[in-house]
């Protein structure tokens, strides 16, 4: 009578290569095996992603999936350690495939290469076990929670602004839900993203690596899960400290008593404008195309031009404008404004978002004021590309 052996669930080459994992008592062979047989989802692959997709396949997860739609440009390789000078240019999902399949043969892995939305939130992420949430924009973010209480998916979220960080879990069946602890986005425009803020090119290492941790502990079982807890970071003073998220009764996702059962509108929940939609032409902030800037120096007819931005970003780029107040300060500084009534004003910023809520406050004030659309980046792209872009 013969008889048939089950096929080990690690081989002898994951056996060698995880070995360190092996000897950890309160890991062994089961939290490795555990590991194998799980699914994570990375939502985003930049700055948070890089660290932890890099960590986790390494770990043994053994299926991987990423979304993201971007290519890599020069100012991600600052932190976004997937990738090399070699792969500006490429989509991300191919550069960070091929390392990640480097770095351990033994993970799967799946590229969502879209828009993460609510038409295909719920499908993609039922498939995954945990979500790790690494994205930069609110929209995103309260798309992913949603869509994680929906399917009864663990999020674990991370976020980073320029020397800060956060982490959590969260959409556990016991736990808060990002909605228990931020209700209501912040106002458009309010924080600044970070291509304008800035952001320390090894903090997403530092959270990142964090979140990873978070994602091996829901797997495997270990230690105590930020499930209930934001954890904060400040890298400048290299301080941790840890608050307490309660569960909120009346949470409109994830209470008992929730009334919002299904994806929503993310964009404009977070009070987004629909670009697609048509605007009442006396409410549109008026607009400067580059071109025309370019065209009215040249002839000898330049408006005065405002630059809204910080100043240690006019040290990095600069268009020569006749005056720097930091959007932030315009209305407690509006009497040093030098621009006069009776002149066109053209405002401008790094890509156009700070410069349209400057631009209606000047015209509010009674200024002649368009925004430079597109702002110094644009400036870089069409007219002048020697003018660095950040």
């Amino acid at each position: 009578m013969s008889t048939t052996t089950a096929e080990p669930v690690l081989s002898t080459d994951e056996l060698r290569r995880y070995n360190r994992h092996l000897t950890l008592p309160e890991f062994g062979r089961e939290g490795q095996e555990k590991l194998k047989q799980a699914s994570v989802l990375l939502v985003g692959a930049g700055g948070l992603g890089s660290p932890a997709a890099t960590y986790l396949a390494a770990a043994g997860i053994g299926h991987i999936g990423l979304v993201d739609f971007d290519t890599v440009e020069a100012s991600n390789l600052q932190r976004q350690i997937l990738y090399g000078t070699s792969d500006i240019g490429r989509p991300k999902l191919d550069a960070a495939e091929e390392r990640l399949r480097d770095l351990n043969p033994h993970v799967d892995i799946t590229r969502h290469e879209v828009r993460l939305s609510s038409e295909n939130a719920l499908d993609i992420i039922d498939r995954y076990d945990v979500v790790a949430d690494g994205t930069d924009n609110f929209p995103t973010r309260y798309l992913v929670n949603d869509a994680c209480v929906l399917t009864g998916t663990p999020n674990v979220y991370a976020s980073i602004f320029r020397f800060e960080g956060q982490v959590s879990v969260f959409a556990t069946e016991d736990g808060p839900c990002y909605r228990c602890l931020y209700e209501e986005p912040p106002p458009p425009g309010l924080v600044p993203s970070c291509a304008e803020g800035g952001v320390l090119g090894v903090l997403p290492g530092l959270v990142g690596t964090l979140q990873a941790t978070e994602v091996i502990k829901l797997i495997t079982g270990m230690g105590d899960p930020l499930i209930g807890r934001l954890l904060m970071v400040d890298a400048l003073r290299m301080n941790f400290r840890t608050l307490t998220v309660q569960k909120n009764p009346d949470c409109v996702i994830c209470s008992d008593n929730a009334t919002q059962t299904e994806l929503i509108d993310y964009e404009a929940f977070c009070g987004i404008p629909d670009p697609d939609e048509s605007t009442d032409d006396d409410m549109a902030v008026p607009e400067t195309t580059v071109q025309q800037l370019k065209d009215a120096r040249d002839n000898g007819d330049a408006p005065f031009l405002l630059d809204v931005r910080k100043p240690h970003e006019a040290d990095i780029a600069s268009i020569d404008a006749d005056q720097l107040i930091p959007v932030d300060e315009l209305a407690s500084r509006l009497d040093e404004l030098k621009a006069p009534k009776d002149k066109p004003v053209v405002i401008h910023c790094r890509s156009g978002a700070r410069s349209e809520r400057a631009t209606e406050f000047l015209r509010q004030q009674g200024y002649d004021a368009s925004n430079l659309k597109g702002g110094i980046l644009a400036w870089s792209e069409e007219i002048d590309d020697s003018v660095p872009t950040y």
